[in-house]
């Protein structure tokens, strides 16, 4: 009789185990159901002021469609902040763990007489950095096209990014061939004709890059991650706005190839190092029509 009864606790217990485990799983379920059903529309919950954060875990937020094109093309920078504000927040060290104090210690880049301020972070320096505002407009999305979190690496499954998708390149969540180097390319010396690099040559042209440029390729900076009235107007006044991103803050030994816009008086002829070279400015960077003529 003890024996019957002793038996009829125990599966009382496993009865009483397996339903509360069962409920404990809906639960769990359903809760993890409402991230995946707000990821229809990407970055919904952000738009309405919420931070994804707070409805999704690390992993499905790492998949969120917002992070893959073509969601990411027309994603919003306070989308992407909501999640990764930390690009604007953090600072750099006052001083190194060596004890090399920031405030005097330049590199190559930081050289020149645009470069002023403290010592910033590499996002900080390209989104809200006194110079940054003056003269770019640049966006999230402008460097970041997609990415894939799993490999880190185009073309790696079935499913992922395409091995021709030019968004990243392998280890990296930019395409700096793309990006970065528009920007921090070396200055093609040969192709301009100057008889020595700009550092040596510039006092022989009045150390003015306008003095050739008042006349040949005239039609620049017109995409829309640049403000070239105001590129412009820091040109009149300082070469070093022109070369600081023609050469002068170069991270790269290669130049990049701009398309070669028509302008005003230009040459028939196309010479040997611009054949094959574009006309027009990447599609997703063109200006409106009406913004194109100045």
């Amino acid at each position: 009789m003890e024996s019957r009864k002793t038996g009829i606790l125990i599966l009382a217990m496993v009865v009483l185990t397996t339903v509360v485990g069962a409920w404990l799983g809906w639960q769990i379920r359903q809760s993890n159901m409402a991230p995946v059903a707000s990821a229809q529309q990407p970055g919904q919950a952000i738009a309405q002021g919420a931070s994804p954060s707070a409805s999704k875990d690390h992993l499905r937020a790492s998949y969120d469609p917002i992070h893959f094109k073509p969601a990411i093309e027309t994603a919003r920078d306070e989308q992407c902040l909501a999640c990764h504000r930390e690009i604007l927040d953090d600072k750099v060290r006052e001083t190194s763990p060596a004890g090399v104090r920031a405030s005097v210690s330049k590199a190559w880049y930081q050289q020149l007489s645009t470069y002023s301020g403290e010592q910033e972070s590499f996002h900080r320096r390209h989104l809200v950095t006194p110079l940054a505002k003056e003269l770019m407009s640049l966006n999230c999305n402008t460097c970041h096209q997609g990415h894939d979190p799993r490999e880190e690496a185009p073309g790696s499954s079935a499913t992922g990014v395409a091995q021709g998708d030019a968004g990243f390149t392998l280890r990296k969540a930019v395409n700096p061939e793309t990006t970065c180097l528009k920007c921090h390319g070396q200055m093609p010396v040969q192709n301009m004709g100057l008889p020595s690099p700009w550092p040596e040559s510039k006092e022989m042209f009045g150390n003015s890059c306008l003095t050739c440029h008042a006349a040949i390729r005239t039609t620049r900076h017109r995409v829309t991650y640049l403000k070239a009235e105001a590129i412009e107007a820091a040109g009149q006044k300082s070469a070093d706005s022109c070369y600081g991103c023609h050469g002068g803050r170069s991270w790269y030994r290669i130049a990049y190839p701009y398309p070669r816009h028509a302008w005003d008086g230009m040459a028939p002829e196309v010479p040997d190092w611009a054949k094959g070279r574009p006309t027009a400015s990447e599609a997703r960077f063109q200006l409106p029509a009406a913004n194109q003529k100045q």
